[in-house]
């Protein structure tokens, strides 16, 4: 598994381009260029999705990152989160409408 690091920095989006940003702020414990390391604990909100099923607005609300497992990298004993890792963009009815796009470019991770 190899892929960026997430620190608070990077920048996450939905695939309808809806912007999205944490709900719950990195821990200090671990830096990278002076950011915070992102982990499978951290929540992101969505703002300013444009999507629609049927011409009903079903914007995504929120992104939900699946701990990898395979870096065996944790901060404060959650996992960290790459560019790589599996995520999804969900609807308030938490119906899942695409993986995020992310724009990480920090280090890089390779685990052998």
């Amino acid at each position: 598994m190899s892929g960026s690091l997430l620190d608070a920095g990077a920048v996450i989006g939905c695939p309808h381009g809806g912007r999205a940003s944490a709900a719950t702020s990195p821990t200090a414990a671990v830096l990278v260029d002076g950011l915070a390391a992102v982990t499978a604990a951290h929540h992101y909100l969505v703002t300013g999705c444009p999507h629609t099923v049927d011409g009903v607005p079903t914007p995504c609300v929120a992104v939900r990152f699946s701990p990898d497992g395979g870096t065996g990298v944790t901060v404060a004993g959650a996992p960290v989160l790459l560019d790589t890792s599996a995520a999804q963009c969900l609807s308030a009815a938490l119906v899942p409408q695409g993986p995020p796009v992310v724009q990480a470019a920090q280090r890089k991770v390779t685990v052998r």
